[in-house]
């Protein structure tokens, strides 16, 4: 039997940028979190006493500001090296932009594929045999895969192999495959990196994504971490899913339509929030909290964004281990026109003048062509729903437009005799 980790896009010290702009971050916590993954990661490999690791690719972070990041990995690689634990490495577009990476030593228990043509290593004690190749540079658009060698004969065959595939969004399409690409060359098992939401791709043979093991912002959410391998009798016998991460990334979506009362907002947040808890196994969560649904609150909600926000802070903080990252409004009006007058009131010409408001993103821009810089003037409760409220786009300032309905509609309504919940 032969046993092996498969693992990728680690980003050692990833340089998370921006924490500081959030008040309550947890910036050393989520500043450590690949390093400690990573020890997660090397201890799980010893105490499974597997024969060797693959990381395909992405294992730094782009260029070193100093060495301390290779000074990390070549003392947990000691570690590996005095279990007698073999490390296969291909490098990714990150690492080929780092210029120290060149140059640093690795213990001997530690292989680097060439860059410059497809390598093979057999280890003939095992009866396996590993295929890569790394990049030579940051860019590499050229189908690696399609220069691998055919499988030998008598070994299972393993190719490690930096890819998007056929590209995966969120990923630039760097040395793109296709499935039969990887299917002609015959191997038992592909270990892919570069996407980093795991992805069992195929099982016949198998080619898998184990994804990183560690989450670094709110796109990368869910559980993460490694695949482990069993090999019996030369065939892939098990394909197992281990967790690493130490601090949970969540996109916490939480239906308020029938939420009629303050309270009932707050206790379906505070719902929502302890689900992920138990979901997280005792992590730190950090959250992106997203309301959502057509409920008798929304234009209480739309009025007061900013207090609202604050208030739901409180009670992730009083949850325990739960950092509030963002709160994405995407609620509605309960009854949209029908709640808005239609009788000749100032109030209801207004209402009805604002709802009715016609005016596309190309015809914002062009009547405020600087208005990408008036983002930092804006009111905070126009900071609401998409990353960037004043995306320079015609679906952004659309969204835009929208925002600026709701809060003015309100705001009229709120204020003009026609109080929601």
């Amino acid at each position: 039997m032969v046993t092996f980790l498969h693992t990728a896009d680690i980003h050692l010290d990833s340089p998370l940028k921006g924490l500081e702009a959030h008040d309550g971050a947890p910036v050393a916590e989520i500043r450590g979190a690949t390093r400690r993954a990573f020890d997660n990661l090397i201890e799980l490999a010893i105490e499974e006493k597997v024969d060797f690791l693959l990381i395909a690719g992405d294992l730094y972070d782009g260029d070193w500001k100093d060495y301390n990041t290779g000074l990390f990995f070549a003392a947990r690689m000691g570690r590996l090296l005095r279990a007698g634990i073999r490390v296969f490495i291909v490098s990714g577009n990150h690492d080929a932009a780092s210029q120290i990476t060149r140059y640093m030593p690795l213990p001997e228990n530690v292989t680097l594929f060439a860059a410059k043509k497809p390598q093979s290593v057999r280890l003939d004690d095992l009866g396996v045999v590993i295929h890569g190749q790394s990049y030579s540079t940051r860019t590499v658009t050229e189908n690696l895969a399609a220069g691998y060698p055919p499988a030998v004969a008598g070994y299972v065959n393993i190719g490690l192999l930096h890819s998007s595939l056929t590209g995966r969004a969120g990923h630039e399409d760097y040395a793109p495959c296709t499935v039969d690409d990887l299917l002609a060359k015959g191997y038992e098992y592909w270990a892919l990196g570069h996407v980093h939401q795991r992805e069992i791709v195929a099982e016949d043979p198998w080619i898998v994504f184990p994804g990183n093991v560690q989450g670094r912002h709110i796109r990368e959410s869910g559980v993460k971490g490694a695949t482990l391998v069993t090999v019996v009798d030369g065939q892939i016998a098990h394909v197992a899913f281990r967790e690493l991460d130490v601090l949970r990334w969540d996109l916490c979506q939480v239906d308020l339509t029938d939420c009629a009362t303050v309270e009932s907002v707050h206790d379906a947040v505070r719902l929502g929030l302890l689900q992920g808890l138990d979901q997280a196994g005792g992590r730190t969560l950090a959250v992106r909290l997203v309301l959502s649904g057509k409920c008798p609150v929304h234009n209480r909600l739309m009025e007061r964004i900013a207090e609202w926000t604050e208030e739901f802070r409180g009670i992730a903080a009083g949850q325990g281990e739960v950092w509030l990252e963002k709160v994405v409004f995407q609620t509605g009006r309960a009854g949209n026109a029908a709640e808005i007058p239609d009788d000749d009131t100032p109030i209801a010409g207004l209402l009805q003048a604002i709802a009715g408001l016609d005016m596309d993103g190309e015809s914002l821009l062009g009547m405020v062509p600087e208005l990408a810089v008036l983002k930092s003037k804006l009111p905070p409760e126009l900071h609401v729903g998409k990353e960037a409220p004043l995306d320079p786009t015609a679906a952004g300032t659309a969204d835009l437009r929208s925002a600026v309905q709701e809060l003015l509609i309100a705001k009229l309504l709120n204020h003009g005799g026609h109080k929601c919940a």
